[in-house]
């Protein structure tokens, strides 16, 4: 079964209170697919309320001051506005916090896709040094057990009296709360999909007609015919933070095949060694093609999650523009379509009004105008 669903965000710095989960009916996806639901994980409204506490719950971290929402701000669009995220202690990781908005339509989870499901995915954080710093998911079940709100909310949810809890119940509340928080109904989704040739302005419109033809952006960012993830779901290298590997990449190489010979988590070694997480996809598959690939991310409110690319060095829709615009060096390494794509600065700005377009409507309340 599969049900569509949407959470109104309702203030900027105001996190919303777990009975602030809706799911609405599904004209309020315009341009998106029904959201996927796993058989083993109906979505409830129950249960994606407490995925919403647990979300905000800042006892599942070391030292008490980081949750899920600490890089996945509701009122920063579900990231944090970092060029790579802080965890715990104020250490920095090695990648951009990606938005949650429209996770749960990604065939893959993680900048690397190294996690299929968002159940799986949910788990990782919180027994990563860099982000919560929890030696194993003990506390959490822990705490959940013996707290009388989630008992009750368990109970609502899944059926179970506390001694049942485990934390793959937690990762389930999470992933449900997750596949709520999605986007549509953009100027873009009107005038593409809703036939109101008024939505868009005349610059985002030749920006439009550019994002499929001179900008070549629609290849990887994908527009179909009635629905838009504006994301291929594959792997790419453009050429981001690749030269900081590059000279040394044997070397490299040889060093994250040594920790996961020696059974290190791949996550862990990920985010605590800033080059071996510049092989992207590579540190999932150990195929030499996927060295420097990452995941193709959605541009659905792209106007509101900078910085950009995986290592965030990229500050400004504009900046991105620009990057593509001068296409990758001759490397056989790079992807082949990322190649020079000489645009005016008149259509450099059109292309940027277009992907403000893509700010759905139900996120002015937190302070941008799409």
């Amino acid at each position: 079964m599969k049900i569509r669903c949407f959470i109104t965000l309702i203030s900027i710095a105001v996190p919303l209170a777990a009975d602030e989960v809706k799911l609405p009916d599904s004209q309020d996806l315009l341009g998106l697919p029904p959201v996927p639901v796993p058989a083993d994980n109906p979505l409830t409204l129950e249960k994606a309320r407490l995925g919403r506490k647990l979300f905000e719950d800042k006892r599942f971290s070391a030292d008490g001051t980081i949750s899920c929402a600490h890089c996945h701000k509701p009122e920063l669009a579900f990231q944090d506005g970092l060029p790579v995220s802080e965890g715990i202690g104020d250490q920095k990781g090695t990648r951009n916090a990606p938005t949650v908005i429209n996770a749960a339509y990604f065939i893959t989870q993680f900048w690397d896709g190294r996690r299929k499901t968002l159940e799986v995915q949910s788990k990782d954080p919180f027994v990563n040094p860099i982000e919560h710093g929890l030696k194993d998911h003990k506390p959490i079940v822990d705490i959940v057990r013996g707290n009388r709100d989630y008992q009750q909310r368990f109970r609502q949810a899944f059926g179970l009296e506390p001694s049942q809890i485990t934390i793959d119940h937690v990762a389930q509340a999470i992933a449900s709360f997750e596949r709520t928080v999605v986007a549509g109904d953009s100027h873009f989704d009107r005038y593409q999909f809703g036939g109101d040739k008024n939505a868009l302005s005349a610059s985002a419109i030749r920006g439009l007609a550019i994002f499929h033809g001179k900008g070549r952006c629609a290849s990887c960012h994908v527009i179909e015919g009635s629905t838009a993830l504006f994301t291929d779901n594959r792997f790419h290298n453009l050429g981001v933070g690749f030269d900081r590997i590059e000279a040394r990449l044997a070397e490299i190489i040889a060093a994250f095949r040594k920790a996961k010979q020696a059974n290190r988590d791949i996550d862990k070694t990920i985010l605590t060694q800033a080059e071996i997480s510049e092989l992207g996809r590579f540190a999932v598959t150990g195929e030499l093609e996927d060295i420097g690939r990452f995941k193709t991310p959605t541009l659905r409110n792209i106007a509101l999650t900078a910085p950009y690319m995986h290592d965030g060095s990229l500050k400004t829709l504009e900046e991105v523009v620009d990057f593509y615009d001068r296409g990758g060096f001759d490397n056989p390494m790079l992807d082949s379509g990322i190649r020079p794509l000489h645009l005016t600065a008149e259509e450099k700005a059109d292309l940027v009004s277009f992907l403000k377009s893509l700010t759905s409507q139900r996120f002015t309340t937190i302070g941008v105008q799409p």
